[in-house]
């Protein structure tokens, strides 16, 4: 008998314990490992769900770096992973408080660092060219540099987003550059130290030995038209009879500043279509007043070209504006929409997707050259920044194929 009271007694407990989980809105985990780790996990919350708590107790119980079980980095991490399984690679995405403000800073097109376009060169950070009147020119940095170490710190095996958080800082701070200069073949040191830095969203140059305007557009920023439409009027000022724009490498930026530096090429029609989640479709219509609606121009692309960049490929290409000439574009093609999170991260969740005015889906697709000239990775382009140093005969032996495609089809040879 003090058997059957001590089983009906426990398994009372038991109950009046279910009751009262269930009640709180929580269920135990399903399996003995979760039970044992004392997980416990949201009711309507997927059955699939328990199977990342089930990872994370083992994980917490057995892994033999403690100190590396970092609780925020190994959410970020899973956040990360999740976003990943969607496919909206290049575009849906998680980012960290610091990273949501360094993508504000980039945007509004000003930061405090030095100065310079980076890149990598056969896996080496570069200098690609230091802007005009920046701390980093003045400090005698040059383009065709390799960096070698920040402030003593080896980054040769680093991905060029540390290089440039380590580069960047507070405003009147000493950044110590250790440099190889190829050219010379010798490794120097150079302190700079940090400035405001107002980035040239548009930088453009005469090409030697023709009539011809590169107009680089490095990226959508909010001041990316005001600067296009300054780049466009000095460029027939000088003398430009035809344009080649360049957006390789360009990750895209704001929709709006999409449609209307793009609007500056087109006379009438749309620039893209906004197809949402229910399959309707919202048109952008072309803004009308552009400043190069008809003068003769080719599109440099590359597979770094990706968002707002394919929007403004797309457009030239249906309306048969111009020639596109490089590789495939990225085909990042959705709408992002900022979900922020409780510890100051978030997510930019893709909402809805971009069509070419002709409708053709960018996202997965990207959009393919009228002229495909592909380049081995590290290949030197020809910056508007390079071209004060730049003679006729360094230009036709230049290793920069697409920009001779490009004038090959605008009908120029470069000529002393």
């Amino acid at each position: 008998m003090n058997t059957i009271i001590k089983v009906l007694t426990l398994v009372i407990t038991i109950l009046v314990l279910m009751s009262l989980a269930f009640g709180a809105g929580i269920a135990l985990g399903g399996s003995g490992l979760l039970f044992e780790s004392g997980v416990v996990q949201a009711a309507d919350q997927p059955v699939e769900f328990g199977v990342f708590w089930q990872a994370w107790g083992i994980v917490q119980k057995n892994f033999i770096d403690k100190p590396a079980l970092d609780a925020t980095k190994m959410t970020y991490g899973a956040i990360r992973g999740m976003l990943l399984a969607l496919g909206d690679e290049g575009h849906t995405t998680f980012m960290t408080p610091e990273e949501l403000e360094r993508q504000r800073t980039e945007i509004s097109g000003s930061f405090f660092g030095i100065g310079a376009r980076l890149d990598m060169k056969d896996g080496f950070p570069m200098i690609v060219a230091p802007f005009d009147g920046s701390p980093a020119a003045k400090a005698g940095v040059k383009a065709g540099d390799l960096i070698m170490q920040v402030n003593g710190e080896d980054v040769t095996s680093w991905s060029l987003n540390e290089v440039v958080d380590h580069i960047r800082g507070e405003k009147g701070t000493t950044v110590i550059l250790t440099l190889f200069r190829p050219d010379e073949n010798k490794s120097l040191e150079i302190s700079i130290i940090r400035d405001e830095i107002k980035v040239p969203t548009v930088t453009w140059a005469m090409l030697p030995g023709t009539k011809v305007a590169m107009i680089r557009l490095s990226q959508f920023s909010a001041n990316a038209t005001e600067e296009m439409m300054k780049a466009i009027t000095e460029a027939k000022t000088a003398g430009a009879t035809s344009l080649v724009v360049d957006l390789r490498s360009n990750p895209g930026g704001l929709l709006e500043q999409a449609v209307d530096v793009t609007s500056q090429f087109l006379k009438d029609g749309n620039v893209l279509q906004q197809e949402n989640a229910d399959a309707s479709r919202t048109p952008y219509p072309v803004k009308a007043g552009g400043l190069a609606t008809d003068i003769p121009m080719v599109v440099l692309i590359n597979r770094g070209s990706a968002s707002s960049s394919e929007i403004f490929a797309g457009a030239i290409q249906d309306h048969k504006r111009g020639k596109l000439v490089g590789e495939k574009t990225f085909g990042t093609g959705t709408v992002l929409e900022p979900f922020m999170l409780s510890d100051g991260s978030g997510i930019m969740l893709g909402t809805s997707q971009w069509l070419t005015s002709d409708g053709r889906l960018i996202r997965k697709k990207g959009i393919e050259p009228d002229e495909k000239v592909e380049l081995p990775i590290g290949t030197a382009f020809i910056y508007p920044e390079l071209v004060k140093d730049l003679t006729v005969d360094k230009l036709i032996k230049s290793e920069d194929k697409q920009l001779l495609k490009a004038l090959e089809l605008l009908g120029v040879t470069p000529s002393n």
